[in-house]
């Protein structure tokens, strides 16, 4: 099954956090030995957001019922954002805002699936005294 093509919100979502890891890069180069960290979490963000089960009526991720980021990559985006955000601002004002105003979309309806239940039929049922042979 061939998946939908991103529509124009979650392209802009995107863009804003690829750029917030860009700028956060820049300003906290890595290690050698951890060289791709960043273009890891790039490509992990890129993934998560081409797979939203919402679509485009996707809320913010903070506020989404799925979580479907990692804990430990979640807490290193959260930390990219907390970080670059305000700075946004200044290097790409017109996303930033868009950002904090698409921070408020409602949070569409969300019903988990449910764990398939074990179905045991009365013919497979174990009887107490099924294991037993009965003497003559």
């Amino acid at each position: 099954m061939a998946r939908k093509p991103m529509g124009k919100y979650r392209l802009r979502e995107l863009r804003t956090v690829l750029l917030m890891i860009d700028l956060y890069e820049k300003h906290h180069p890595t290690e050698m030995e951890n060289d791709d960290r960043y273009q890891q979490l790039s490509a992990y963000a890129t993934n998560r957001l081409e797979r939203c089960q919402f679509g485009e009526e996707k809320p913010a991720c903070k506020h989404c019922p799925i979580h479907c980021y990692q804990p430990a990559k979640r807490e290193q985006i959260r930390a990219i954002m907390r970080w670059s955000g305000p700075r946004m601002l200044l290097h790409h004002p017109i996303l930033a805002i868009r950002h904090l105003i698409d921070d408020h979309r409602p949070v569409p309806a969300y019903t988990p699936r449910q764990a398939p239940t074990a179905r045991v039929h009365q013919s497979q049922k174990a009887s107490p005294d099924q294991g037993i042979k009965k003497g003559r």
